[in-house]
């Protein structure tokens, strides 16, 4: 044998990154920040190992105490312990969700039922199980405060809920389970994200007719990036779907990207994701049977404000058929317009289609109320609308936000970061990534890296939002639209959520589903108040403040296309609830999809905002499933909350803001959620004001 290949018998294996800037305690100012600049995806797979190694030693000291159990040596002994993985999962989130290479996602399909078992096992573990039992079953003895009380019977329901009490047989099942559908939800995510990755090319400089100079010169800034320099390309993304949709005059392209769109992840190709639904829904039907539950909804809604499927399809099916109606009168309004066009020789003869509606939805708008979207846009620029939901969360809760960029790491340069202060304390700090880009996912979600806990001594919180604004070419500003602003106020509803947070056990930090998206919705009504508009709302080229009339039209202009925005997401929370609210799984999608909303008479010209085959909420995690009904639930409470803000006569009433951040922004889930609503607002939330805010009657 000779020296050489001798030499490469013995070769040592490469060694594995040592993955200590994620595992070890975050060094750096404000109480430690995650060291984006020394993190690498290889370091991964020994973090999670150290990570749960950690873990399992903390929780079995605490499991083998030999003393008799205590609220103190086991509920709280629990919450106390902060072990790597508190460090390292805030990180594998941004990866998996922002920075979702080929790499992170070979990572994530090996991991993620390895992860997934570490959970259940811990979950399931007998002997703990015991020791919360033996609490719970004489709690009303133990002396413990209102929180304690509910942080023990919310933990004795969380192990019940996730199968403490089943056999050795029946634990088996649920592991089984839990890994199958860890991988299931990766591939999921996996498939519907090649497909955003995708794009469709334009040549010819004429079929970008009717597109702004800005938007255009975004594609043109993609196609470059691409290799395809001298062409355009739009991105499969509804960043990028929805103006070239609302501007573009090219009816033949809006097909095009219409159904590009549309039909993500339903093309019968390798990205398909029909199969992987049909695997998840007879996975999670299994579970809920298992977990002594009739449905997946009923598992999902245990623990929730709506407390069953039925309530939540009640308040859904109580504002559908004025949603249905309103749709009809807007699509009659532009069937007409377009008739009109095509008789004066302005366009061919036509029936609205869906790939039609944003285009004369825009149409309308400019004739009905003068208002024409991209008359708007240039007042909004980006930065000074980020500025602008400063200064509300400044006026309203005495919070202040100065950037600090470059003061600490972040996981891409676009990553903007401020500290943030009340009453002249440092509270925490703001993670801000605004823009789409490979392999990020699309849509616009809120993360917190760390929220704030008494008990653990945790008072700086590290907040971050994510949206997927389409940058402005060429180095000019980004200008949004309306319902871009409305997305940036809304996901920083979140962050305020947690930066106000102030809970003293971790384990009530978080609220119930249905609740979650309420305080991000009420933040957007201050978008569009005139101190808001008057201070931020400038031409980018010109400086000039949004002109009053254009505001005023803009405020006439509030309840126009709510038909379609209903439409839109309301299907999609009802078909997810019918979806999820059966005894019998689902085997085809599709078909089920177009039954359901055939049977909701769905009006022809509107598809779904998320169809089955792309709805990332529901299947690239449990997280929404049987839960999207939750936008609606929580935008009930938003505008029965925004009409006391009306009511005070001044939006910016400081008795009710700090009421409303003291009663229900701090407290996390320390008391029941309803009942913090009815201390809040004297009653429960009244669905009149939803109406009246949609412009739909109220009878």
């Amino acid at each position: 044998m000779s020296l050489a290949s001798t030499m490469q018998q013995t070769a040592p294996a490469p060694t594995a990154p040592n993955p200590a800037p994620m595992t070890d305690v975050w060094p750096g100012p404000y109480d430690g920040v995650p060291q984006w600049d020394k993190v690498t995806p290889a370091m991964f797979p020994a973090a999670f190992e150290r990570g749960m190694a950690e873990a399992r030693a903390q929780f079995a000291k605490v499991r083998d105490n030999p003393e008799a159990p205590t609220f103190a040596n086991t509920i709280e002994a629990q919450q106390k312990a902060t072990n790597s993985l508190n460090r390292v999962f805030p990180v594998w989130g941004v990866y998996t969700s922002n920075l979702a290479t080929p790499e992170v996602q070979k990572i994530a399909t090996e991991w993620s039922p390895k992860l997934s078992a570490f959970s259940t096992e811990l979950s399931l573990d007998r002997k703990m199980f015991a020791r919360v039992k033996t609490l719970y079953d004489k709690r009303q003895t133990l002396g413990l405060n209102a929180q304690q009380l509910r942080l023990l019977e919310r933990s004795y329901r969380d192990s019940v809920t996730s199968g403490a009490l089943l056999n050795e047989a029946q634990k088996t099942e649920i592991k089984r389970i839990n890994g199958e559908l860890a991988k299931a939800y990766t591939e999921f995510s996996k498939r519907v994200l090649a497909d955003e990755e995708t794009a469709i090319f334009i040549d010819k400089e004429a079929d970008l007719a009717g597109l702004p100079d800005s938007f255009k010169s975004s594609l043109a800034d993609e196609a470059k990036a691409r290799g395809q320099a001298g062409k355009w390309a739009v991105k499969n993304t509804r960043s990028s779907m929805q103006p070239f949709l609302m501007y573009a005059s090219n009816r033949a392209l809006r097909e095009k990207i219409y159904n590009a769109y549309i039909n993500r992840g339903d093309n019968g190709d390798a990205n398909d994701t029909n199969a992987v639904i049909a695997g998840i829904l007879k996975l999670r039907q299994e579970r809920a049977v298992i977990l002594g539950f009739k449905t997946h909804a009923d598992y999902r809604m245990d623990e929730t404000m709506a407390e069953t499927p039925a309530n939540a399809m009640k308040l859904m099916m109580s504002v559908w058929p004025a949603a249905r109606a309103r749709v009809l009168e807007e699509v009659a309004d532009m069937q007409k317009l377009a008739d009109a066009e095509a008789a004066a020789g302005r366009g061919p003869k036509i029936k609205v289609e869906g790939w039609d509606y944003r285009y004369y939805a825009e149409k309308v708008r400019k004739a009905k109320y003068d208002l024409d979207e991209s008359e708007v846009k240039p007042y909004l620029e980006l930065n000074n609308m980020v500025n602008a939901m400063f200064y509300a969360a400044g006026r309203l809760y005495d919070l202040n936000f100065k950037e600090n960029s470059g003061a600490v790491p972040v996981f891409h340069p676009d990553v903007r970061t401020f500290e943030v202060t009340r009453q002249g304390q440092v509270v925490g700090v703001f993670y801000l990534d605004n823009f789409a880009r490979a392999g990020k996912r699309s849509g616009a979600w809120a993360t917190a890296y760390r929220g704030r806990s008494g008990l653990r001594g945790d008072k700086l919180v590290l907040a971050s939002n994510n949206n997927n604004f389409t940058k402005g070419g060429a180095g000019a500003p980004t200008l949004i639209s309306i319902d871009d602003a409305s997305t940036l106020f809304h996901e920083f509803g979140h962050a305020l959520h947690s930066l106000l947070g102030n809970v003293y056990y971790p384990g009530l930090g978080g609220t119930p589903r249905d609740f979650v998206e309420y305080p991000s919705q009420v933040n957007e009504n201050w978008l569009l108040t005139p101190d808001v508009l008057n201070r931020f709302a400038k031409h980018y080229k010109t400086g000039e403040v949004i002109p009053a009339a254009l505001v005023e039209k803009i405020e006439k202009a509030q309840t126009f296309n709510q038909g379609f925005d209903t439409v839109e997401y309301l299907s999609s929370a009802i078909v997810d609830m019918k979806l999820h609210d059966r005894t019998t799984p689902v085997t085809d999608p599709d078909a089920f999809e177009r039954t359901a909303l055939a049977e909701l008479q769905m009006p022809r010209e509107i598809v779904m905002r998320h169809r089955l085959p792309q709805f990332n909420h529901l299947f690239s995690s449990d997280a929404y499933s049987a839960g999207y009904y939750s936008y609606l639930w929580s935008e009930t409470m938003d505008a029965d909350t925004w009409a006391a803000f009306e009511e005070s006569g001044n939006v910016w009433d400081k008795t009710t803001a700090d009421k409303f951040r003291t009663v229900l922004l701090e407290t996390g889930n320390e008391t029941d959620r309803k009942v913090a609503y009815r201390a809040f607002r004297g009653r429960d939330p009244d669905v009149k004001a939803l109406f009246k805010r949609r412009g739909f009657p109220s009878q």
